[in-house]
């Protein structure tokens, strides 16, 4: 595979900082007011809704049957197969008219049916769950910050956790924007975006530790603006080599597959942005603003 190697360029990414900065505080701004209006569109693991045993007279494959119910937007319906005949369906609402509707588009898609049972179901994702989800965050936040405050500086691990909430809250954002449901699998994706990110700000500030020593003869921007040149290569080759297989995904891998691609490309373009921008130009300002000697 063709890679990139730009170690050799000197590009000004400090010479747009503040342009950065400003652009980041939108982007949140906007997210934290579309989360405000619009809301997020969570899925049945939220908030619950209908399961539906049915038994098809004929065999029948679960894509097909998610191909179906996507054709009445209910293609983030969970569907498990027990047999080739029999299925269940859960889904979000509880209406007669949904039920009515999904049914009659299954029998039309896949010929006679019978409901064996029907039942309200709970949320998967409870209220303890989200709890315990949420102290779960807290603890990590607080290790990546103990972490870098011991490898690096303290202030290595705030401009580093700030660049991983403002990834996490544009990807909330931009699902609010956009309307797709929020499942489990989001969460997993999100989980998993911050990790890329955290990984990729790392390379940087590891790069600008090794460079610190430099920080009175360069001056705190170039030393900064050399050590995001001198870890470009490795940024932009690992956001390649993992864009591509994620794009395979949200073109080819259906309706289910492509919702989860869709965070991870969002979450490999913010986050390719903020280890590159945002925890620099953070860092760049703090300093120039109270500068630290080490």
């Amino acid at each position: 595979m063709t890679t990139f190697n730009v170690s050799k360029m000197n590009l000004p990414f400090m010479k747009y900082r503040m342009a950065a900065i400003v652009l980041s505080a939108a982007l949140v701004l906007s997210s934290l007011l579309l989360l405000a209006v619009k809301g997020l569109n969570y899925s049945v693991d939220f908030t619950g809704g209908m399961s539906m045993q049915i038994e098809f007279e004929n065999p029948v494959e679960v894509a097909a049957v998610r191909e179906t119910l996507s054709g009445i937007g209910q293609g983030q319906a969970t569907i498990q197969a027990y047999d080739d005949k029999n299925v269940l369906v859960r889904y979000q609402g509880s209406d007669d008219a949904l039920r009515r509707q999904i049914m009659s588009a299954l029998e039309e898609g896949h010929g006679a049916l019978a409901v064996r049972q029907i039942d309200d179901v709970g949320p998967v994702v409870g209220s303890e769950l989200r709890k315990q989800a949420f102290i779960a965050v807290l603890v990590s936040i607080a290790a990546i910050l103990l972490y870098m405050a011991v490898r690096f500086q303290p202030r290595f691990g705030v401009v580093a956790v700030v660049s991983l909430a403002h990834d996490a809250m544009i990807m909330l954002g931009i699902y609010s924007l956009t309307g797709r449901e929020i499942s489990t699998s989001f969460i997993a994706a999100v989980l998993t975006v911050i990790g890329y990110s955290l990984n990729d700000s790392i390379v940087v500030l590891d790069r600008i530790r090794e460079n610190w020593p430099q920080v009175r003869s360069k001056g705190i921007l170039e030393l900064i603006n050399t050590s995001i040149n001198q870890t470009l290569s490795r940024t932009i080759n690992t956001a390649l080599t993992t864009l591509l297989p994620v794009l395979a995904m949200f073109f080819l891998g259906g309706e289910v597959i492509s919702n989860l691609a869709f965070a991870f490309l969002v979450g490999i373009v913010v986050g390719t942005y903020s280890s590159i921008y945002v925890a620099s130009s953070l860092l760049a300002e703090w300093f120039l603003r109270k500068p630290l000697r080490r």
